[in-house]
């Protein structure tokens, strides 16, 4: 019997559900309300070029957008739903998802977990046969989650960074997310949080240099032809 016999293949992660999104997106929230109410939300997010509060603005945009692109019967396969967004400032993200500034971050968080809340309950409901426009690929409802995990997940990070909160999301959804949107990754031995963070371009590892491009691929597989 050779060495091959003996070593069993490595099974694939299970694919990303819209419990996984529910899930983060509720630590993210705990998370969030966990800081301090002198937190200045207007510190740079980690190392990305937004502050703190326009980070979870840009989040909340992203999964609302997600949710929008899955819901008509007919999804965009060539563009996005064309809602109107605008920068509410110089160099801040362009979203059509604004929270009022008046409501502080209890009103920001209510925001994000709301346009949360609507991505995970459109994916419940929409069939695996759907397809619908993202850059990156033209993507199912499971792909959607994905993007929204990997979002939600890498820029909880940055945020909880700049607030200096605790961020540590569970290493099987960093597995899945990966497994969906970075096929070309290589797993590292520190786990799959710090390879989301490598692949994402927020960090370094011991064997791979930081990167300065990236991309995921949300191209699912080819949708069956109608019964």
């Amino acid at each position: 019997m050779t060495t091959t016999d003996t070593v069993p293949a490595p099974v694939p992660p299970d694919p990303v559900t819209p419990d996984d999104l529910a899930d983060v997106l509720r630590l993210a929230a705990d998370t969030l309300r966990a800081a301090p109410a002198d937190t200045d939300w207007s510190r740079p997010a980690g190392g990305i070029a937004w502050d703190c509060w326009s980070t979870v603005e840009h989040l909340a945009d992203d999964l609302l957008a997600y949710a929008a692109q899955l819901g008509p019967e007919h999804p965009p396969q060539d563009r996005y739903v064309p809602f109107v967004a605008r920068r509410s400032h110089p160099g801040g993200p362009n979203n059509f998802v604004l929270a009022e500034r008046e409501g502080g971050p209890a009103a920001l968080v209510e925001v994000l977990a709301a346009s949360g809340g609507l991505m995970v309950s459109i994916a419940r409901t929409r069939g695996p046969e759907v397809r619908a426009f993202h850059p990156w690929g033209l993507a199912d409802p499971a792909g959607f989650v994905a993007m929204s995990l990997v979002e939600t997940l890498v820029h909880l990070h940055d945020v909880a960074e700049g607030l200096g909160l605790p961020w540590e999301p569970p290493a099987g959804v960093c597995a899945r997310t990966l497994a969906r949107l970075f096929p070309d990754v290589r797993p590292d031995p520190a786990g799959p949080w710090p390879t989301l963070l490598w692949a994402t371009g927020r960090r370094a590892l011991p064997d791979r240099p930081r990167r300065t491009e990236w991309r995921w691929y949300a191209d699912a597989p080819t949708a069956p032809a109608p019964a």
